[in-house]
């Protein structure tokens, strides 16, 4: 009953201070970029170049074949490539800041008055920022290839909302051991670099020849749902209520790490001004 009590207190300080976490994530993403010449151009580059440098590997260096839609319909790798890097780069971005929230705002931890459950939330707006601009994009790159949108396309709200419920329930548990243990920022780093290969992202799980127990080993990791539930909207469409075990899993998973992370948060929580 406790640790009921510490969920939904946390979740009511967010709701309480919601105001002020959306100024703070805007102040966030616009001093990220601040002095650089073309600002929050920065954001987008980086993942532009990154799907261009896989595109160019995969398909031109390691001759991947377009994904079969069926006998007679084939979608290009590249648009196969951004619906399940899109939700990564947003999962990435956002674990990697939330992760280090509580020591970038160290002045406000040590302030007595101050909500610091709010933090890792606004990191994760933040970057849902660039998340929504990228999606964007992922549109119009899609439309130059004659596929655009649907009824399909309104998942998008949801799947996106998936991915930021697992990454904020993540991001209050390493937020507040980092703390403690500063090592775990780089072990993050590594889980992400690991992660992208393991989600999978740059390669079809289904036309893999390997066993079914594989198969749905990799599909315990919950990034799975999401990354194939945006190309579930942009490519096969399929609704996400026709996986329903998969779904429930995921819920079950991410509420259950929400819990987690929210009780850990706030056991640690009455340290962070000592520690920081």
């Amino acid at each position: 009953m406790s640790k009921l009590k510490k969920v939904f207190s946390l979740s009511r300080e967010v709701f309480e201070n919601r105001k002020l976490i959306w100024s703070l994530a805007k102040n966030d993403f616009k001093t990220k970029y601040a002095g650089s010449y073309f600002g929050t151009i920065w954001a987008f580059i980086q993942p532009i170049v990154t799907v261009l440098v896989y595109w160019f590997v995969f398909q031109k260096g390691l001759k991947a074949h377009d994904i079969s839609l069926s006998s007679n319909v084939e979608v290009p790798f590249v648009l196969w490539l951004i619906a399940g890097i899109v939700p990564w780069f947003f999962f990435s971005d956002a674990w990697g800041a939330g992760t280090n929230t509580l020591n970038e705002y160290a002045y406000l931890v040590k302030k007595v008055v101050f909500k610091v459950s709010i933090l890792p939330i606004v990191k994760i707006i933040s970057a849902l920022f660039v998340h929504v601009a990228f999606l964007a994009l992922a549109v119009i790159i899609y439309c130059c290839y004659g596929k655009f949108p649907d009824i399909y396309y309104l998942q998008l709200i949801y799947y996106s909302f998936c991915a930021f419920m697992l990454v904020l329930g993540m991001s209050y548990a390493t937020s507040a051991i980092v703390v403690f243990f500063k090592d775990l920022t780089q072990i993050v780093g590594i889980i992400l670099q690991v992660g992208i290969w393991m989600t999978p992202i740059m390669w079809d799980l289904e036309a893999m020849e390997i066993s079914p127990l594989i198969k749905n080993i990799f599909k315990l990791n919950p990034m799975y749902y999401i990354t194939a539930g945006y190309r579930n909207v942009f490519i096969y469409k399929v609704n996400f209520w026709q996986q329903p075990r998969l779904t429930i899993y995921f819920w079950v998973l991410t509420l259950s790490m929400f819990g987690i992370g929210t009780v850990i948060f706030k056991r640690l929580k009455v340290h962070f001004a000592d520690v920081l």
